[in-house]
């Protein structure tokens, strides 16, 4: 019985990593790939590298700050989709080094 209940507790505490939508961002306007971050809070893109031929990248993108961790932000990024080149977004990015716990958390608008 306690195994089952170990394995249960493994799956029940996996299950909202598998959750987060992945989308390719080339085949995506801007407009709907920014409106998949706003409706689900935050998705995986990938899209190929401009400086690697056949390397293909991938990041997870929110919708503000309160999808970061407490040490991250949500910071200014741009992906390519298929109507623009750099399409506005924000990812989880470290905050800076802050000694004395002074500094806030940006708070960029989507």
């Amino acid at each position: 019985m306690k195994k089952l209940i170990c394995i249960l507790a493994t799956v029940l505490s996996a299950s909202p990593a598998l959750a987060i939508s992945r989308y390719n961002a080339q085949s995506m306007t801007c407009a709907a790939a920014r409106q998949a971050v706003l409706g689900q809070r935050a998705v995986i893109f990938r899209f190929p590298s401009r400086r690697v031929a056949g390397l293909t990248l991938y990041d997870r993108y929110v919708r503000d700050n309160r999808q970061c961790d407490s040490h991250e932000y949500a910071a200014r990024a741009y992906i390519p989709t298929k109507d623009e080149a750099r399409c506005p977004v924000l990812a989880c990015e470290p905050l800076p080094d802050d000694r004395f716990g002074l500094l806030r958390r940006p708070w960029i608008p989507f």
